[in-house]
This record gives C-alpha cells, sequence and structure tokens, in this order.
C-alpha cells in the first residue's frame, strides 16, 4: 500500500467547504482522472474514472462522516483504496482541507505511476482544484448534513 497525503488552504467558512465536499457528483468538475460519481445511498457512491488511459468503475463505502469535521471510505471492489479527508478551521474564512489516501496500485502503469508520484501529483492538483472551484463560487452548490457513523469492531 502506498500512502499520499496532501491539504490546501481555502478562503471558505469551514461549513461551505464541507458542504461542497459532500457534494460527491460533482467531483468531476474539479477532480482529474473522475469521469462520473453516483451516490447509490447516504454511504455508497459508485465511481467511474480514468486511470492510465483505461477506465474503471468501482464502489466505495463511506465509512465515517461527520459535519464539518471528516468523511472517511473504503474502496468495495476494484482497486484497494481507503480515506480520509478533514476540515480544520483556521478562522471564520479560511478552512484547511487535508487528504489522507491509501491505495494498492495495479497493473505496470499504475506501479509505475505510483514510484514517479504521479498519484500524488494528482491529489495535490486536485485539491488545488477545489480550492479554485469553490473559492470562484464563494458558495456550495448543496450540501448534506447527515453522519454516519464509524462501524463498530
Amino acid at each position: 500500500m502506498s500512502t499520499i497525503t496532501e491539504s490546501v488552504n481555502v478562503t471558505v467558512p469551514i461549513r461551505v467547504a464541507y458542504d461542497q465536499w459532500t457534494q460527491f457528483e460533482e467531483f468531476p468538475r474539479f477532480m482529474e482522472g473522475v469521469e462520473e460519481v453516483r451516490q447509490l445511498d447516504d454511504a455508497t457512491l459508485h465511481w467511474t474514472v480514468r486511470v492510465a488511459g483505461a477506465v474503471r468503475e468501482f464502489d466505495a463505502r463511506i465509512t465515517e462522516q461527520l459535519p464539518d469535521e471528516r468523511v472517511a471510505w473504503t474502496s468495495l471492489e476494484g482497486p484497494a483504496h481507503a480515506g480520509v479527508v478533514t476540515f480544520h478551521r483556521l478562522d471564520d474564512d479560511t478552512t484547511r482541507v487535508t487528504a489522507q489516501m491509501e491505495f494498492a496500485p495495479e497493473g505496470f502503469a499504475e506501479k509505475a505511476g505510483d514510484r514517479i508520484g504521479m498519484l500524488n501529483h494528482r491529489v495535490k492538483g486536485d485539491l488545488q482544484r477545489f480550492k479554485a472551484f469553490i473559492e470562484a463560487r464563494g458558495v456550495q452548490t448543496g450540501g448534506w448534513r447527515g453522519k454516519v457513523d464509524r462501524p463498530g469492531p
């Protein structure tokens, strides 16, 4: 497994940043390689992504979601990955968004890309595009304030 951690400070209140991030179906607007995300229910997402020229589809489960704090997930099939995005209030109008991901690259192209830091670069770029997207709008496109509790032991 490889681990990535990237952060970006966005000039919007924490609620705006969090609410926008929970609009998963908007991810293709700022995430490179993400062609579609469909929310199947409160805790299940279906992704269509393009990786190294190949289209892949998989489902992911939200394992924990706490408003204005964090969204964690794990893949249910396909490429093994998991992660968490956290939101930290820096002041009334500034929020730090941090993405931490673990993934297991599959195939030659993904393993080679991992070795040269391609996914780190992509995640960093996605966060920068999120920053530009939300700061340009100034308001979220929607929001879900529900909670998904972490599963018990």
